[in-house]
Order: structure tokens, then sequence, then C-alpha cells
């Protein structure tokens, strides 16, 4: 039987990538849509020809018969709506970050551990082909035990309005959550647990505008630093903005890693999924490109005209799909976006009082 998936919340990110993703699954469709607001939820319906719609999550998650759900709306309503769907049975993909606090990231993990449901954390840029080899390299020993990991996020989105994004009732953090939650979940993915931050945030726009020049409070960070130890020892630095001017949105923005260690360095860049740059000791560096069977997570080649820039956005749901069908954990997972939810509150803890703060485990 054909995978059934709804869309809960049908913005940009869900018609641009979570439903051409699943739409490119063998034995697998979106047959729902539901959005709170009945003008974006006409608008997606009438773009994606999907005639089934509700406007309450929890009256789709009651009367759909989906198999699963894809939970894309403001992040407050993550933890209720996950919980309501892992209760029906019901596999769930989760926009990042997945709650609003640890406390709430944790029940959601074990509430789906406990149902015998797939559940996944959207941490998309892992699927990026540059990420995954350089995953393989440093798991294969390239640079040896990691001494420094650094990572930066720099995007110039003006002061263009962000709706809900930027109103801490509804997205609890901004770019901590939003660029930088990824970033966190790249350390833990390359070199492992973090122990403890030391951060600082700044909030440069208190007003953001909107398309007819309508100014909408912010009382959210559009930049954060933090320095970081990780528990294997580690070096950590990471910064991320939303006001780097001529950086520019997206995938053409700097998106940078870095990882040294005693026998190599490793560079990954979005801007180029294809290839990394690195050098093994006494070298120096060299572009190193991705080898075939990791350009896309299926290992088949990319379709005629697909911007590689795009696809991997879309092999996140490749995965969810797949661990549905064979009957395995999902990766990334709860548990995954549980340990970055510790982190995020450890920087915001950190920001706040000044001071280093211990990551609490998850």
């Amino acid at each position: 039987m054909p995978t059934t998936v709804a869309l809960i919340g049908t913005g940009g990110i869900a018609l641009a990538n979570h439903l051409p993703g699943t739409s490119r699954c063998p034995d697998a469709a979106v047959t729902a849509l539901c959005d709170t607001n009945p003008v974006v939820l006409e608008e997606a319906s009438r773009a994606s020809g999907i005639t089934r719609t509700w406007t309450d999550p929890l009256a789709l998650i009651r009367e759909s018969g989906v198999d699963a759900v894809i939970v894309a709306t403001p992040n407050r309503f993550h933890h209720p709506i996950t919980m309501a769907a892992v209760a029906a049975g019901m596999h769930v993909l989760c926009e990042k970050p997945i709650a609003m606090t640890l406390a709430q990231a944790l029940e959601m993990a074990a509430a789906a551990d406990a149902a015998g449901v797939r559940h996944m954390t959207a941490f998309t840029y892992r699927f990026v082909p540059a990420m995954r080899f350089m995953h393989r390299l440093v798991r294969d020993g390239f640079v040896g035990a990691p001494w420094h990991f650094r990572a930066q996020r720099f995007q110039d989105w003006g002061r263009r309005y962000l709706g809900w994004r930027q109103r801490a009732i509804d997205a609890g953090t901004g770019e901590i959550g939003d660029m930088l939650s990824h970033r966190l979940d790249y350390a833990h993915l390359l070199v492992g647990p973090i122990a403890r931050v030391m951060a600082s945030t700044r909030r440069l726009l208190d007003t953001r505008e909107d398309a007819a020049g309508v100014e909408h409070p912010s009382d959210l960070e559009d930049w954060v630093a933090c320095i970081a130890e990780f528990q294997a020892g580690t070096t950590g630095a990471f910064e991320s903005t939303k006001v780097a001017t001529g950086y520019g949105e997206g995938g053409r923005s700097r998106d940078r890693v870095e990882l040294n260690g005693p026998d190599g360095s490793l560079i990954y860049e979005l801007q180029r999924p294809q290839v990394l740059l690195g050098a093994r000791r006494g070298g120096t560096l060299a572009e190193m490109p991705v080898p075939a069977d990791l350009l896309t997570y299926t290992g088949a080649p990319l379709p005629p005209g697909v911007d590689p820039q795009q696809a991997f956005r879309w092999d996140q749901n490749s995965e969810f799909v797949a661990a549905i069908q064979e009957g395995r954990p999902a990766v990334p997972s709860f548990h995954d976006g549980a340990r970055v939810q510790a982190v995020v509150e450890a920087i915001v803890t950190s920001a706040a009082e000044g001071r280093s703060v211990e990551v609490a485990s998850a």
C-alpha cells in the first residue's frame, strides 16, 4: 500500500521542499493538507491539486486516515500537534526546532518511541552531498580526532518582514532556532555532543517591514555567536546572522563548516554542494569531488535539469518515507532534535546571563 502523508502547515517550506520531496518517493503521496489560515490553505490546494483540506490540525489527525504527517507550522505548535499525531499512531517529520523547550522535545521523542512510530527532525542540510561526504571522511579518520570545529551562516535578509519567525511567542528564538540549529546539528554529526557554551546575541532590528511598507515589531535576535567545548575536548566556534549585508539568501549565501585535526582539515560550503576542500598533514587544501554514490540520497543520478541546491532538500523526505516503509528508525530523529534543543537552551541562558553554561543531557 502507498504511504499517505499530510502536510500540516502549507507555507513556503512545505510547498517548496516537503510536497515535491514526498511526491518523488516511490509508493508515497501527499493526500491531505492543513493550515489554520484558510487563504494560505486554498492557495496550497490550488497549486498542488490536493482537495482534502482541513483548517484544524487535530481534526485532520482524527479524520484523514493518513499514515504520516509533516509538521511545518510555527514552532509553538510542534509539540501539541506531534503528540496528537503520535497518539493516533502516525509517523511524524517535524520542522526544526522541534519544540519550544527541551522538556517538550524529550517528551515528543519518548512518546514516539513508545508508540513505535517513525520520527524525524527536519535537519535538511545533513543531506547536502558535501556534508554527507564530510561525515564519511571524518568517520574514516581523515582529520584524526578533531581539534577545532567552526561554522558560519551569513545571510542578508535586510529589513524584510519574517512573520511568526520574528515573534518570541511563536518561534521561541530567532536566528538561534532558525539557522544556528542546523549548524549545531552539523557539530553533533561530525564531532559529537557539546559540553558547554559561552554565547552572545544581538537584535539589530526592532521592527521589520512587510510588502505594504508596514512596520512590525521584532523581539528576537538577528545575530548569535558562541564558543563551545565538546565532550571530546574539541573547540567550537559558531556565528549565524540574518543581517550580513551583501551575502544574499538561501543556498547561495555563506554556510561554511571547517574541521581541523592532527591528520587533516576539511571545509564544506553550501554554495558548492558537490565538492569539499581538504588537506592531509603536510599538504595544502585542494578540491575533493563528492563520490557518485553520495550525490543523491538514493545513489541514483540527478534527473536532468534538477538543481543540486534543491535536490538535497527533497532527500530528507526520501529518508522519512524509506524509514516508514522499511520499518527502521529515521535519521535524524527526534532524539537528534532534542540534543540540539539542549544546546539552544544553554545558548539562550548564556547570552542572557553572560556566563558559560553546561549543556543538559538529552
